[in-house]
This record gives C-alpha cells, sequence and structure tokens, in this order.
C-alpha cells in the first residue's frame, strides 16, 4: 500500500489538489470521494486531531483478514457511537430549547438584591427548555400534557435556573410522592404501553386516591394541556419563593411568564391529528419563528407578598397545589424576555442543559414549600446520572457567564487545569489576592427563618382543602372551556379499564362542582357515585377571568399561520392579496396544492406550492381558506385531502375563505347548507381585507356541527 508523504511535520489543514489526486489513486476510481479533504475541505481528524488516512476501511491483516486491534481510528469512531446518547430525562425528555436575552424594565432594589433586577434596562443572557413530562424523547409534541417551561439566566452572580410549568399548580404537595406520580402515568411496566399518555388507569388511580391532585387535573383536561404553540402558552414558577433585599428583609414571590403574542390552545381533535401529520410540531413552530426573525417573547411578572398576607390567605402558600388568584395579588410586570438565537447543536445545548431549582442568586431565596425542597435535592442527583460527571456545570450551556472560583478539583470530564499548591481552604499558600476566599454578606445569605417543632413525618392540616380552588378553576371558565373539559376526562377516564377507578375519581370530582361530575358521569353512562369524603370544608372562591385562556384571548393574527389550499384557475391577484394581507398582520402564509409542483393560475402561470395537500392537513394551521378556478374546484372535490382539508377547518370551529367556484367542494366536504358568518368570501379586495381582519378574532365556537 502507497504511504502519503507531507512536506511538514504539523497536520494539514487542507488537502493540495497534488495529494487529493494522489488519494483518487490510492482508492482507485471505485472509491468514496467525497469522504476526502479537498483544497477547499478541511483534512478528516480523530478526536485529538490526528489526519485520518481512510475513513471507509478499517484496518485489517491482508485484503480479507480479521480486523487489527491496533486501528485506533476504528475504535474510537465506534467507542464515540457506542456513547453518544446519554440517559434520557425521567420525566420532561421531549424537549426544545433556544437562546435569548431578558431586558428587566426598572430597578427591584426595594424587592431584591438580585443583580438581573438591579437597573432599568439591564440584559441578561437566557437559555430556555420548553418540554412535555410524561413521554419519552421520540414521542408526540402535542400529547395531553404538562410543559415544562424552564429558564437558565446567565446572570453576573451565577446561574439562576427558573424550572416551571405552563401551568401554575402541581399534582402534589410533597417531594416523597413524586416517583409515584411519575411512575403512574409513564407506561404500565407490564406492557410498556401507554406512551405519553395519562389515558390509563394506573395515573388515574394515583389520582383519584390523592385528592390533592384534584385541582391540577383540572388544570390537565383543560386546553392548557394541548397549546397551539411554545410561544403562545404562559409559564410560572409555580413554588413560593423569596425575595430578599439587601437589608436581608424578605417578601414572598411568585414568577409569570406571559407570552406578547397571547394564550392560544387547539381542540383535541386537532392534537391527535397533528400529532400524526407532525409530530415534531411545536419545536418546528419555534425553529421556523426565530429563524424568520420573528422573535418570541414574554413578559416576566412577579406577586409579591408580605407575611401578613400569607397568614391572612385562605390557603397555605407554601402549598404546591394552589395558586394565589391575580385579584387578590396583581401580577407586576419587571422585564421581557425574547428568543432570538436556535441552538447550533441539540444534543450540546437542549440535551446537555442542566436545570436545577437549587441555582438561585444573591436575592433570591426558597420558602419551606416541601415539593420545592424535595426538588431541589433531586434535580442535582438527576444530572449527575444523566451527565455523568460533577463537573457537568463546565459544559458550556451550564456554563456561568461570570468569573468561577473555587476549590473543587478533578473528576470525570474535568476541562480546566487549576493551578496552584492547595486546594483546601483555608489555606496559607493562595493569598488574599490569589485564591477565591469567603466574601461574607455580599455571598447568599438565606433568609434566617426561625424553624421550631419536633421532627415526625407529617402532613400539615393547612394543606388539606383540595377541591375548593379546582372549583374555583372550574367557575372560571368558559362554556366552551367547560365543554372540553368534560370531554378529556370522559375520554381519559373512558381509557380506565377498572370500573372502581372511574367511580373513584368522579366522587372526588362531586366535591368540586356537581355539574361537572354529573357531565362526566353521563359521559362514562355510569351511576353518579356518592362524594368522597373530603379533608376540609369548601371555602366560597370568586371566578378568576386570569384562569381563563379564551377570557384573555388576544385579537391578533400575529405569529399565526393561514394555509391556502390553491386549485387549477385560481387568480393570482387573490392568493397575493390574501398574502400581503396576511403578513401585515403579523402571521404567514403556506401555499398548498394538490400536488407540491403548484397549481395552474388563470393566467397560466404556475404557482408553486409549499406542500401538497395529502401532506399538509388543515389540522397545521390557524385558519384556511381555498381559492380555485372553474375547473380546479371539481378537481378539489375528487381529492379526499382536500375534502378532509376543508372538513376538519369547519370542525375545528376555524375562519375559512372561499374564493372561485368551490361549491363542488363544498358539497364534497358535507357542507353544503352549513357555511355560516365565518365562512367568508375572499375573491375581491374589500373581500379579502375583511378576511383578514377576521382573522384576528376568536374561533367560530358556536358553530353547528350537526345542522
Amino acid at each position: 500500500m502507497a504511504t502519503k508523504k507531507t512536506t511538514t511535520a504539523k497536520p494539514r489543514a487542507k488537502a493540495t489538489t497534488a495529494s487529493a489526486a494522489k488519494d483518487r489513486e490510492h482508492l482507485g476510481t471505485g472509491g468514496e470521494l467525497h469522504q476526502l479533504a479537498g483544497v477547499d475541505s478541511p483534512a478528516l481528524t480523530t478526536a485529538h486531531g490526528h489526519p485520518v488516512e481512510d475513513d471507509n476501511n478499517s484496518l485489517r491483516a491482508g485484503d480479507r483478514g480479521p480486523t487489527l486491534l491496533s486501528d485506533h481510528v476504528l475504535r474510537e469512531k465506534i467507542f464515540h457511537f457506542d456513547h453518544e446518547r446519554i440517559p434520557e430525562r425521567v420525566v420532561h425528555a421531549r424537549g426544545y430549547g433556544a437562546h435569548g436575552v431578558f431586558e428587566n424594565y426598572e430597578s427591584l432594589s426595594d424587592l431584591t438584591r438580585a443583580s438581573v433586577f438591579a437597573t432599568a434596562g439591564k440584559k441578561t443572557e437566557t437559555f430556555v427548555r420548553f418540554s412535555t413530562v410524561a413521554g419519552n424523547l421520540g414521542s408526540f409534541d402535542l400529547a395531553r400534557d404538562v410543559r415544562g417551561f424552564a429558564t437558565k439566566f446567565y446572570t453576573d452572580e451565577g446561574n439562576w435556573d427558573l424550572v416551571g410549568n405552563n401551568i401554575p399548580v402541581f399534582f402534589i404537595q410533597d417531594a416523597v410522592k413524586f416517583p409515584d406520580l411519575v411512575h403512574s402515568v409513564k407506561e404500565e411496566p407490564d406492557r410498556g404501553f401507554p406512551q405519553a399518555q395519562s389515558a390509563h388507569d394506573t395515573f388515574w388511580d394515583f389520582a383519584s386516591l390523592m385528592p390533592e391532585s384534584t385541582h391540577m387535573t383540572l388544570w390537565q383536561m383543560s386546553d392548557r394541556a394541548i397549546p397551539r404553540s411554545f410561544r403562545m402558552m404562559q409559564g410560572f414558577g409555580v413554588h413560593t419563593f423569596r425575595f430578599l433585599d439587601a437589608a436581608g428583609a424578605s417578601t414572598f414571590v411568585k414568577f409569570h411568564w406571559t407570552p406578547v403574542l397571547g394564550m392560544q390552545s387547539v381542540v383535541w381533535n386537532e392534537a391527535v391529528k397533528i400529532n400524526g401529520a407532525d409530530p415534531d410540531f411545536h419545536r418546528r413552530d419555534l425553529f421556523d419563528a426565530i429563524t424568520a426573525g420573528d422573535f418570541p417573547q414574554w413578559e416576566l411578572g412577579v406577586q409579591v407578598f408580605d407575611d401578613a398576607f400569607a397568614d391572612e390567605f385562605d390557603f397555605d402558600v407554601l402549598d404546591a397545589t394552589k395558586i394565589i388568584p391575580e385579584e387578590l395579588v396583581p401580577v407586576r410586570p419587571v422585564g421581557m424576555m425574547t428568543l432570538n438565537r436556535v441552538v447550533d447543536n441539540v444534543f450540546a445545548e437542549i440535551e446537555q442543559v442542566a436545570f436545577m431549582t437549587q441555582n438561585v442568586p444573591p436575592g433570591i431565596d426558597f420558602s419551606n414549600d416541601p415539593l420545592l425542597q424535595g426538588r431541589n435535592f433531586s434535580y442535582l442527583d438527576t444530572q449527575l446520572k444523566r451527565l455523568g460527571s460533577t463537573n457537568f456545570s463546565q459544559l458550556p450551556v451550564n456554563a456561568p457567564r461570570c468569573p468561577v472560583a473555587h476549590f473543587q478539583r478533578d473528576g470525570h470530564m474535568q476541562t480546566s487545569t487549576q493551578p496552584g499548591r492547595a486546594a483546601y481552604e483555608p489555606n496559607s499558600f493562595t493569598g488574599a489576592d490569589r485564591g477565591p476566599r469567603e466574601v461574607g454578606p455580599e455571598g447568599h445569605v438565606p433568609f434566617p427563618a426561625p424553624v421550631e417543632g419536633v421532627t415526625r413525618r407529617v402532613r400539615s392540616e393547612s394543606f388539606a382543602d383540595h377541591y375548593s380552588q379546582a372549583r374555583q378553576f372550574w367557575i372560571s371558565q368558559t362554556d366552551v372551556e367547560q365543554d372540553h373539559i368534560v370531554d378529556a376526562y370522559v375520554f381519559e377516564l373512558g381509557k380506565c379499564d377498572v370500573l372502581a377507578i372511574r367511580q373513584r375519581m368522579v366522587a372526588n370530582l362531586r366535591n368540586v362542582d356537581e355539574t361537572l361530575a354529573t357531565r362526566i358521569a353521563d359521559g362514562l353512562r355510569m351511576r353518579l357515585p356518592d362524594p368522597s369524603p373530603a379533608a376540609a370544608p369548601l371555602v366560597e372562591t370568586e371566578p378568576s377571568a386570569a384562569l381563563s385562556i379564551l377570557a384573555n384571548a388576544k385579537e391578533t393574527f400575529e405569529g399565526r399561520k393561514l394555509g391556502v389550499l390553491v386549485g387549477d384557475g385560481a387568480t393570482a391577484a387573490a392568493v397575493s392579496r390574501l398574502t400581503k394581507g396576511v403578513e401585515k398582520a403579523g402571521g404567514t402564509v403556506d401555499v398548498i396544492a394538490v400536488a407540491v409542483g403548484g397549481a395552474t393560475l388563470s393566467d397560466g402561470s404556475t404557482l408553486e406550492a409549499d406542500h401538497a395537500v395529502a401532506g399538509a392537513p388543515s389540522v397545521l394551521f390557524d385558519a384556511v381558506a381555498v381559492v380555485t378556478g372553474p375547473d380546479g374546484g371539481s378537481a378539489l372535490a375528487d381529492e379526499p385531502a382536500a375534502r378532509d382539508f376543508l372538513t376538519d377547518a369547519f370542525t375545528h370551529f376555524k375562519v375559512i375563505g372561499l374564493a372561485g367556484d368551490t361549491d363542488a367542494l363544498v358539497a364534497a366536504a358535507g357542507l353544503d347548507g352549513k357555511l355560516d358568518d365565518a365562512c367568508l368570501p375572499v375573491g375581491t379586495a374589500a373581500e379579502g381585507k375583511a378576511f383578514v381582519a377576521r382573522l384576528a378574532g376568536p374561533r367560530k365556537w358556536d358553530r353547528s356541527l350537526t345542522a
């Protein structure tokens, strides 16, 4: 075998034309030349920088002999491949994230010494990871599930991890029940399914036996659990934290993220079909928005209250199954987060990012919430298991942006070289001007909360009311949202084979609302059971408008997408007007045709399509329009996917635009005589303008689907 020669002792950066020719000669005409470094390509190397001669053949003894153990290139390549997957998260495995920046509105020095809130206009780098909870890494995006909303602030006093969800309450009150909760909702161990679903016996068995879960299940069965987009869902810190000012004075605080685009969800039938058409719907939406320069934004708000309020409040502020109604403690906006950069590598950033609730800078501290206290232990333990080393904080996505100084040394995956003779504190070698030293009150000083009482395993009686806030959530929903909650309970409990589980859950719900329980029992065709015993009497609560998505709907089409199904013979002007109008309103337009090659317009030109209709059902769009000509209308009517496109849009209460000869398609879709005032003509300029204006409004929730 010929040996390649080099003219320098340094590894080559690029192959010369002559050496490339030798490579071709070496491999022969059948060689895979795309693997070779050409004039403009860097040389392939091992992980340690050694140039690789041949990456297509292992080192053998003879042409057909055994592979040799001395082939270090092969061994390194296979070794890395064998270990390129780290253990996935036990929960929140299915996630996606992006980089951004948080800009503070005004100084909060009256509340906290945290530097992130120190001055008006201060900017702090962030990284956010959104996720589902129950599903594995390969599950789908639109599961009915809680969504994780975890934000890492790279502050100049260390990382702050605000590890929250898109729902402000949780299933349990004490972290000791977390393994039981997760085991119940995961796939059942004797059969390995269902995946990414709570609609099965073990979850509802657990929930029905743990009445403290009732409030959370109301949220879970609501439209909050099937958001339209990460960009259109709220986020919450869930727990009660503390702010500490420069003097050490404490106030309680709860954190809220509010999307600038407003809240929006899909209906369940849409979610099911989206999962089939595009299981990556949420991550694709976030990626597309950021790369298009349509940067998502959330406003951070805080609810701040003192011990006097906490003592007078009807519920315990340390109970993670409860909220503080915004009518009692308004949310104060404090800053804006903008996600403006996608990741360069999903594994290095989204998968290796490590969030830990105990990561708080000076000025932010913990309360005695028992669920939060348990999370503070669990998250560190989890990262050690997943990332394999105590040095995971040196990974770029986890590394603080501020100076780091400590005497921690060595360990697996240590990447920094730490000089000096002493690796302990105190010592007499580093000197006051060299080694790290304690900073006293300038460091993270925890709030000196008094602690008293005997040590025992007990749940405070102040945590005993499991139904009052669940009732408040129910009565705060619009009629449409209540219908969706009932349908969700009926669907999920209908997946339970054990009758006693269904009965026990409905018995619990009788303590929330008689109408709710009765409607669910009727949907399951079961006898209404007696109410289960309640541990505490119901507290009368007022409806809270802040708890409803529809009551807080934003009149806008910004950040949304219109799908325009174009048939042959359509006029270019009609499509162009719709596109310009929607884009002016802040939305986007995708063109759909029978084939991705597009449609032939009335002037003989071809309008290329973004999608073929068979691969772009209407569930992928916030609203739809059909624009066609005389011949194209009949052709669309003959296409099953086109018929489904229109039928589903109508069934999902969407606004629909129609232009050209669409009668045949409307009839074929079974919608003759059913079109309503949300099915609008878009053929003229005035009609197109009126249609775009209507897109900013709500869906046609009162649409009759049976007439």
